[in-house]
């Protein structure tokens, strides 16, 4: 008598991952932005304080590849 049993995998949607990566994102970002526009405001060079920002030419840009380079590191 042969038992056949079967194995229902759950693959993880897309969806899954698109919530995973904006909880892990929009935190990171809103706290390196402040860091970047605290910098920005009191004259500082606030590219050197953020990985990955320090070829960037505008503040958005810079604190989107910290975030990425930080996530990368994370994940």
């Amino acid at each position: 008598m042969s038992h056949t049993t079967s194995h229902v995998t759950h693959k993880p949607s897309g969806w899954d991952d698109k919530i995973a990566f904006v909880l892990i994102f929009v935190p990171c970002f809103v706290v390196l932005l402040s860091f970047a526009v605290f910098g920005q405001l009191v004259g500082l060079r606030w590219k050197s304080w953020l990985p990955g920002a320090e070829n960037m030419t505008n503040v958005i840009g810079g604190v989107k590849a910290s975030v990425y380079t930080f996530m990368s590191h994370i994940i």
